[in-house]
């Protein structure tokens, strides 16, 4: 016999799942259809952002360089404060033991001299000015008083000065900090945005070493030469930012390296290397090796001669030949 019970009615949960169930599998089909309508950005669109996150990186990248060689200098000034400190103090130190043998001695006679009262006072050159007109004290004391208080303005000065200067380390070291973060920041967005691209795209993006570049021309004097063929050596090494070699650089770094194998000390950050030299007046009047600064002297690279620069260009390239013209507007040019 057959059964004749009424079949179950769905449960509303059974029903609510059943309507998420439906949404979830709309939304997929929605996400599909919008990721698939989503086209890959052209090779020139791909470059234009390069392009301006490239400009940005550097700036932060210049800007931190510029901090950090700040933070180093204030450190340096730091340490000659608090060896001259130590300078002071020591002599304090040895005019105070001065003094005090003084006063011991007439304690010891049973004479409470004024020198003991000397020794109590907040302000000795008060004291000494009083005592002097009473003949209370002999030349030599005066004279040992006289240079206490002398070394004590000196070491207050020092270390007020010091203090000064730490704050200030303090403030860069702050900075320093915010412009690193917001250059790896930069720098992190140009990696994603090459990571995006094909690799056919990423090819004409990234480019190679230039190598088939006509460059060449009358190198400068003997150290710009040298740092030139160093700069050469390097062809072909990741550009790294914040790296100074020997296998990896960012562009200031690049010449720095390359001019210390020439014996030449360039500063860290492109706006001190801006100010080594003699300013060049055109590009015709250029030299192999002479620095040539980008972009408001976000960017810096080497003369490599029939307008041709070889540098360290940004991230997801390498050390390279490439023509003036691609890379930015020119801000100053630098004879070493």
């Amino acid at each position: 016999m057959a059964s004749h019970r009424r079949p179950v009615a769905p449960s509303r949960t059974t029903k609510r799942i059943s309507a998420l169930t439906v949404v979830a599998a709309t939304s997929v089909g929605f996400a599909a259809q919008a990721a698939q309508a989503a086209p890959q950005p052209s090779t020139s669109q791909l470059r234009s952002q390069l392009d301006q996150l490239n400009n940005e990186a550097d700036k932060a990248v210049a800007q931190f360089d510029q901090a950090q060689a700040q933070q180093q200098k204030i450190q340096q000034k730091v340490s000659i404060l608090e060896d001259e400190i130590a300078r002071s103090q020591a002599k304090a130190n040895e005019l105070l033991d001065s003094v005090g043998a003084i006063a011991q001695s007439q304690y010891a006679s049973g004479m409470v001299d004024p020198t003991v009262q000397l020794m109590l006072t907040s302000d000795p050159g008060e004291f000494l000015q009083k005592a002097s007109s009473m003949n209370q004290v002999t030349s030599n004391e005066a004279a040992d008083l006289n240079l206490l208080q002398a070394q004590e303005q000196t070491l207050a000065r020092e270390k007020a000065q010091a203090e000064q200067e730490l704050q200030s380390l303090q403030a860069v070291t702050q900075q320093a900090a915010a412009l690193k973060a917001a250059a790896a920041a930069k720098v992190k967005a140009t990696q994603k945005l090459l990571d995006s691209a094909t690799a056919s795209q990423r090819a004409l993006l990234v480019g190679g070493t230039g190598s088939g570049l006509n460059y060449g021309g009358t190198a400068g004097d003997s150290i710009e030469a040298a740092a030139f063929r160093a700069a050469q050596s390097r062809i072909g090494d990741v550009y790294n930012w914040g790296s100074t070699g020997p296998s990896e650089f960012d562009c200031s770094g690049l010449m720095m390296w390359s001019y210390e194998q020439a014996g030449y000390q360039l500063g860290r950050d492109t706006y001190a290397q801006m100010g080594d030299g003699t300013v060049v007046a055109s590009v015709s009047d250029l030299r192999v090796g002479d620095l040539i600064f980008f972009n408001g002297g976000e960017h810096v690279g080497m003369y490599a001669g029939n307008g041709i620069v070889l540098h360290a260009p940004h991230t997801g390239a390498v050390v390279r030949y490439e023509s003036i013209s691609t890379i930015g507007s020119i801000y100053a040019m630098r004879h070493i």
